[in-house]
């Protein structure tokens, strides 16, 4: 709760980085790093459109 103002604050933050870290972070040691490529490739196509929109 460091630096925040309020709890709800504190919330809307880590609920909005939960969603982004879900969607850049991957278990890198479990897949290839070709399909890793191909992950962060389409979650950059997502990040781009989602912040095109805003």
């Amino acid at each position: 709760m460091q630096r925040f103002k309020s709890p709800g604050s504190a919330q809307r933050f880590l609920s909005v980085h939960a969603s982004i870290y879900n969607t850049f972070y991957v278990q890198r040691h479990l897949i290839s790093r070709k399909t890793l490529r191909k992950y962060r490739s389409e979650a950059m196509n997502l990040w781009e459109t989602a912040t095109a929109a805003a």
